[in-house]
């Protein structure tokens, strides 16, 4: 089962992908994770994709999707992969789609995990991380004992500038303009599914296996 995550950040794909990879046996696939591999692996796409993160640039498509097919040639992608984060743009989309008819056939499908632009904000600007462990609490859904402390370690806790509500809402604007067409994409190709992301975890979960089937 070849599987696309998409939904806006903060809409829970991260944590659906995740247990879906564990329900299915099959490799969650981040570039982010892929882009770390290499380059600590020192590869020579690693170098290349290296390059460009030092230099503060882009990967240049064509190299991520060099990246991307490497890694879902690997053994362990055999029975499927679910890639988080990838494809993030309409250009991406459509040289996965070649790439992939020359190989391992197609994907599957695009799983869309819906959440309205307030509710993202809400979710992501109550966020807080603690400056020593790096646990994560939200300040409505899952606070800490003590206001601004680790149940942990007892370390002060702080927002990341990219959960600011004035940078999350720039990194929406980004992707209703770049990456919310991919929908259109998949749906036009007969791969969307479309699941209300504003229920319980284990909701969206079992909303999405239900789609899915065993």
């Amino acid at each position: 089962m070849k599987i696309i995550m998409l939904g806006a950040p903060g809409a829970g794909k991260g944590t659906q992908a995740r247990m879906l990879a564990e329900k299915y046996s099959i490799p969650h696939i981040s570039t982010g994770d892929i882009f770390r591999a290499n380059i600590k692996n020192g590869t020579e796409l690693g170098k290349k994709a290296k390059a460009f993160i030092d230099a503060g640039a882009l990967v240049p498509d064509e190299l991520t999707i060099d990246l991307v097919m490497d890694r879902i040639s690997s053994e362990d992608c055999a029975k499927g992969f679910i890639l988080d984060g990838f494809p993030r743009t309409i250009n991406q989309a459509k040289k996965l789609t070649e790439a992939l008819s020359k190989g391992s056939g197609e994907i599957d499908w695009a799983i869309d995990v819906e959440v309205p632009d307030d509710e993202i904000v809400s979710r992501m600007s109550g966020r807080r991380i603690c400056s020593s462990c790096g646990s994560s609490y939200h300040v409505v859904n899952i606070p800490p004992k003590k206001e601004n402390v680790c149940d942990e370690c007892g370390a002060e806790l702080y927002t990341r500038e990219d959960d600011k509500e004035e940078t999350v809402r720039k990194r929406l604007a980004v992707y209703h303009e770049k990456t919310q067409p991919l929908i259109k994409y998949y749906r036009e190709l007969g791969k969307v599914i479309s699941i209300d992301g504003t229920k319980e975890m284990e909701a969206v979960f079992n909303a999405i296996v239900e789609k899915l089937g065993d």
